[in-house]
Order: structure tokens, then C-alpha cells, then sequence
């Protein structure tokens, strides 16, 4: 791929973006304050509130583990989102097991929601709303047959009407949402963001924690369709980790991934302290020596679940501090 040309940061840059990242804190701990919702940039977060601001539903605390929302007779829900201008039209359930999809009889109903983000501000438009046990149902005749390894199935459009017959519910804008302030405040704050450092929807997944990071390093965060994360003045692309804490996960170690980490020229972790908006710690490892670690971490995680009578679902494994310092890993910060 060729390097997108992007002009260095001017000081003016620089001052203008420190601005508008201590608003995105502000509106955050407002937020918090509340509503007791906590890091609302992470894992698209914010797509959640732009659905519950129009159902008028109020957001539950916390992620994993955790139902996206309620209703006012404190029905449980599950939101699931796609973007109008993602490569892949359906919605996902990932690491489905027997267990997750039998909570799905508590919950009030599942919520598939479409994201007009072509408009300045993206629009929760339309969506499906599906109740919890019919969902399960589905998923528990659908899921049956599936044998790979990560346990995932997409939901498309077509699936929801035809096997489900559930029509599609038109969602009409309101003007006063719960949650509208924050959100146009919200996305007017990252649009002049995303100008400046020429990179956009950095709201998808954590992406706005990769852009904090490139700001220290001088590398410019590539979008979301690329295969790397960022890349430097001279072309030299990077992959990006971001932990709370000492503990940084890669996921799906096949070795299509392990061949990608070998055309970067390091691999970036980064301990994030979210409510504060900030980069605390930065290390940088070799990539061929970190897949030796991770090629044998892989394998001692496999030789435990097989000693336990168990098939390894995820090809998954986590690095810490002893990990970088064993492959002479250098903090940058």
C-alpha cells in the first residue's frame, strides 16, 4: 500500500487538538455523572447511545457481561449495529456458546440496528427488533451445524424477515432524546478532530485510543479498512495494542496474522487510562521475536486445554510486562 501523504502537525495543530481531546473528557466525565455510563469511546459505544437516545431506553453501566440497555419497566435489551458504509451488511454474534445464547431468553429482545453514517451526525434509522427467545431459538437451530473454531454467526436482513418474519421498524428522529446533547457534542467534537489528523471514524471499536497514541509517536492512524494501524513519515507501518493494565491480547493467531506482523516495523502496546483520556505507558517490540513468544504461548495454552479434555475455541493469547522485557522490549514512554 502507498503512504498516504498527511502534513505534519503544526503547533497550532497540536494546541487545537489537546483542546478538543479535554472536551471529549469533559463531555465524558458529564456523562458519567449522569447517567453512571463510563468510557463512551470504546467499542463503538457511541452507536449504543445514538439507539437508546431513539428508543428511549436508558444505557446499563459496564460491556462485557453486561445488556446494552432497558426500558422503563426495566426490560433488558441487546443491541447489535451495522454502518451504512461497512463492507459487511449484517450483524454479528461473536463466541457464541450453549450458555450466551440461552441468556438470551432473559432479555426482552434483541435490537438490529441500522447506522446511517453518511449524514454529518450518523442517524439510527431502522431497525429489527427480535425478542429474546425467538432469538435463541434461531440461534440455537442455526449454530448447530457451524465448526469454526471461533464460534461466530452473522445475521443478515434477509434471515430476520424471511425465517423470523419480523418486519423492519422506521425509526423517527426525535429532537429531544435523553442523550441528544451529548451526542451532537459528541460527534462535532470528532469531526474536527478527524480533520485535523486527516484519519476518520476513529468512534469505530478503539480507535480513538490508536489515534492518542499515534499523536505521541508522530504516526499518522490509517482507517479502519486498512490492514495496519498507522504508519510513519517514511512508510513504515505499525500494529497497535492498547490494555488498561499490563496485559495486551491478540487475538486469532493464525498465520495469515503472524505473516502480517512480520511486514511491520514494530508493534506498539499502549496502557490507556480511559477516563482521563490518556496515554500512560508506551512499549515497543520487535516483531519476530514477539511471535516466537506468542507462537509458544499459543502452544502451552493448547497443551492445557488438551490435557483438561478440552478443544481451544480461541486462538488467543495475552503478552505482559515479563513478556516484553524477555524479548528486550524498549518503553518509548
Amino acid at each position: 500500500m502507498k503512504f498516504l501523504s498527511k502534513k505534519q502537525l503544526s503547533t497550532d495543530d497540536m494546541n487545537q487538538l489537546k483542546d478538543l481531546f479535554l472536551k471529549l473528557k469533559t463531555i465524558q466525565d458529564e456523562f458519567r455523572r449522569k447517567f453512571g455510563v463510563k468510557d463512551i469511546y470504546s467499542n463503538s459505544r457511541y452507536f449504543e447511545i445514538l439507539i437508546a437516545n431513539e428508543l428511549d431506553h436508558n444505557l446499563i453501566p459496564g460491556f462485557s457481561g453486561t445488556r446494552d440497555a432497558k426500558d422503563t419497566k426495566g426490560n433488558e435489551y441487546e443491541y447489535k449495529h451495522y454502518k451504512e458504509t461497512s463492507s459487511n451488511h449484517t450483524w454479528t454474534f461473536n463466541d457464541f456458546s450453549d450458555t450466551t445464547i440461552e441468556k438470551l431468553n432473559s432479555v426482552e429482545a434483541v435490537v438490529f440496528s441500522h447506522i446511517n453514517d453518511k449524514k454529518k451526525i450518523p442517524v439510527f434509522d431502522w431497525c429489527y427488533i427480535v425478542p429474546g427467545k425467538m432469538m435463541s431459538n434461531f440461534l440455537k437451530e442455526r449454530t448447530k451445524k457451524i465448526k469454526n473454531l471461533r464460534k461466530m454467526i452473522n445475521v443478515s436482513p434477509k434471515q430476520i424477515e424471511e425465517n423470523l418474519k419480523i418486519r423492519k421498524t422506521r425509526i423517527n428522529k426525535k429532537s429531544n432524546g435523553k442523550y441528544e446533547p451529548w451526542i451532537h457534542d459528541i460527534f462535532e467534537t470528532i469531526r474536527k478532530i478527524e480533520k485535523i489528523i486527516g484519519t476518520k471514524d476513529i468512534l469505530t471499536s478503539n480507535k480513538i485510543w490508536e489515534v492518542l497514541i499515534a499523536l505521541k509517536l508522530g504516526h499518522f492512524v490509517l482507517t479502519k479498512q486498512t490492514k495496519y494501524d498507522a504508519i510513519d513519515k517514511d512508510g513504515n507501518y505499525y500494529e497497535y495494542k492498547t490494555s488498561r493494565k499490563h496485559s495486551w491480547n491478540f487475538e486469532d493467531i493464525t498465520k495469515n496474522v503472524l505473516d502480517k506482523f512480520k511486514n511491520v516495523k514494530s508493534i506498539i502496546l499502549a496502557t490507556i487510562d480511559k477516563e482521563n483520556m490518556e496515554v500512560t505507558e508506551i512499549y515497543e517490540i520487535e516483531p519476530l521475536a514477539t511471535i516466537k513468544v506468542l507462537e509458544r504461548k499459543l502452544e502451552e495454552k493448547k497443551q492445557r486445554y488438551k490435557k483438561r479434555g478440552k478443544l481451544l475455541r480461541r486462538l488467543q493469547v495475552s503478552l505482559n510486562l515479563t513478556d516484553v522485557r524477555s524479548i528486550n522490549g524498549k518503553s518509548l514512554l
